[in-house]
């Protein structure tokens, strides 16, 4: 039997197309015209999440290579003490920002009472290859260095990202396991992990939000002619690891109609393999996106509470 979209989120799906798509067509490989275009949706998207009264914000400054980047720190009026959330942005590499992600992350805080870092992490074009991953790792260290500044338990930190903040953050939990420094979890919101992802899948291809080509220009903005080649590192591209040893445990979620589907099923495999616990869900008849383009949709509802009971299991 064919896939087919879940009811709620087709009825959100094909309003979008009638207007253009929820990320509008861009040609294949033009990074910056990608970014316009996703960022206008994430703008509209960020500006449609509910008020957080109870959220405080500070922003801070973090000596990366090369630069500084910009972390931004949210807490509750009525916090659970103890443990905390480095989130990374999405946005395929190329897009995003903590700006744009503002009121998705004081939802989380105000719904689950923990506190979140987010990090605005550097882009490709304009940054390449591990920049990324580094930028996040300097934000990781940074923050356990002054986790009793911020009244943090450096056992109880989470690592978490969607899209291509969750192949940043899976990304951040293999240089954290690499130097040493305890992460209590990864949760990773249909993560883009694979910079071989570039060939449509013809059962899949019909239903994407964020296409083959996007991936392609996402990747290859990063990589370069590396892209698919023999010398990109499992840092960026965390599909590319070997060895899964000693990595934090992880949740995963993902649509079975989201390009990010299969890469994500391996993901969760490998981290099995290696004795390293993964709670993996496989949304049906849900597209990349799906949770916030149909927030209130019954699949989302679900969604939703499964990874608030992960954030507060920290």
């Amino acid at each position: 039997m064919p896939f087919i979209l879940d009811a709620d989120v087709a009825a959100v799906v094909a309003a979008a197309t009638e207007a253009g798509g929820i990320v509008p067509a861009t040609p294949r490989g033009d990074a910056i015209a990608l970014r316009d275009a996703v960022n206008m949706t994430l703008q509209l998207m960020d500006s449609a999440e509910p008020d957080s009264p109870d959220v405080l914000t500070a922003d801070h400054v973090v000596s990366a290579l090369d630069g500084d980047i910009t972390v931004r720190w949210y807490t509750s009026k009525r916090p659970a003490a103890g443990s905390a959330v480095v989130y990374f942005h999405g946005g395929g590499m190329v897009c995003g920002s903590v700006a744009l992600y503002d009121r998705l992350v004081s939802k989380y805080v105000q719904d689950t009472g923990i506190p979140f870092l987010s990090v605005d992490y550097r882009l490709a074009p304009e940054c390449a290859d591990t920049t990324l991953v580094d930028d996040g790792f300097a934000a990781l260290t940074w923050f356990v260095e002054r986790a009793d500044e911020f009244g943090v338990d450096t056992a109880r930190i989470a690592l978490m990202g969607d899209s291509g903040g969750g192949g940043v953050a899976a990304g951040v939990a293999i240089a954290a396991r690499d130097a040493g420094i305890s992460v209590a979890k990864q949760i990773l919101i249909y993560p883009m992990l694979d910079d071989r992802n570039i060939e449509p899948d013809p059962e899949i291809a019909p239903f994407t939000t964020w296409t083959y080509d996007n991936n392609y220009t996402g990747w290859n903005a990063l990589l370069g002619a590396d892209r698919g080649g023999k010398n990109v590192s499992a840092l960026i591209a965390p599909s590319r690891l070997t060895d899964f040893a000693g990595l934090a445990p992880a949740f995963i979620d993902v649509g079975e109609l989201d390009v990010f589907r299969d890469e994500s099923i391996r993901y969760a495999r490998n981290l099995g393999r290696a004795g390293v616990s993964a709670e993996l869900y496989v949304r049906p008849g849900c597209p990349h996106g799906f949770d916030r383009a149909a927030p209130t949709a019954a699949v989302s509802a679900r969604s939703w509470a499964d990874r608030y009971r992960a954030i507060k299991a920290v």
